[in-house]
């Protein structure tokens, strides 16, 4: 990103953290900004796709931009946190570490709260042109059950979560997404266990191979998205993440969005 696309970048961003375009707001139309700021529809563009990444934006239709977030329920004022005085590790590996924090909840007494931090993890559904997704049939030794589950994995130290979501794929499916869209994190065990979850959407794919990772690769299949809710209901869907990613994508079905293409 060049100086020019740099500032330009910066000064929407900042134009979004004053409020000007507000949640829910349109931004103005690609041709208004490339004259409004003197600059490129393709550097424009570039700025506009780090800004969705990032989820400071969000596109509906193939050039229309708003900012995500609307709703009618303000911030609670008031509630204050809780108060952290130290931790220490009871067990440690490259898996699972296992702590005990001294906390004190406002107004309580403190006490001694177990926390597990595991790992950061990329999931992604894989959408193709005929409204269906990508997924495996797997078993999971825990609770010893089969069922339908995304591709996903651990973020490696350093690495962008877009880079292991793509890289989870081609290795557990043998497809590779075109096109991957940021859509939430979230974490599945707020209460006891840290273990950030990113979630990806990603629109169309090319086969490029076999799963390279044969510990995690089971029986792959583009699954019609009208089948999820009975999938759900049979109680074959598998895993948090999975879950979240198939919800989003039924909760916008309709909506308009990227086109997508296989």
């Amino acid at each position: 990103m060049g100086p020019k696309t740099a500032k330009v970048y910066e000064m929407l961003r900042a134009r979004l953290a004053s409020g000007e375009y507000g949640a829910g707001d349109k931004l103005p139309s690609e041709r208004t900004l490339v004259d409004e700021l003197g600059i490129g529809r393709t550097a424009l563009r570039q700025v506009l796709a780090r800004l969705v990444a990032e989820g400071a934006l969000e596109v509906r239709g193939r050039s229309s931009y708003r900012v995500p977030g609307a709703v009618s329920v303000a911030t609670p004022e008031g509630p204050e946190p809780w108060r952290i005085h130290g931790e220490r590790d009871l067990y440690d590996n490259r898996w699972v570490r296992l702590q005990l924090w001294d906390v004190e909840p406002p107004g309580m007494e403190r006490f001694e709260h177990h926390v597990v931090k595991l790992q950061h993890v990329a999931i992604t559904a894989v959408l193709d042109d005929r409204d269906r997704v990508l997924m495996m049939w797997r078993y999971r030794f825990v609770p010893q059950q089969w069922g339908w589950e995304l591709p996903g994995g651990i973020v490696d130290e350093g690495e962008d979560p877009a880079d292991t979501a793509s890289r989870e794929v081609v290795e557990e499916t043998g497809w590779r997404p075109k096109k991957l869209e940021h859509v939430v994190t979230f974490q599945p065990m707020v209460g006891m266990v840290d273990s950030p979850h990113e979630i990806f959407v990603g629109h169309g794919a090319e086969q490029i191979g076999s799963p390279t990772d044969l510990e995690e690769a089971g029986h792959i299949e583009w699954v019609p998205l009208a089948d999820v809710p009975g999938l759900m209901s049979r109680g074959e869907l598998m895993g948090s993440g999975t879950l979240v990613a198939l919800l989003h994508i039924l909760a916008n079905r309709g909506k308009p969005g990227p086109t997508t293409a296989r």
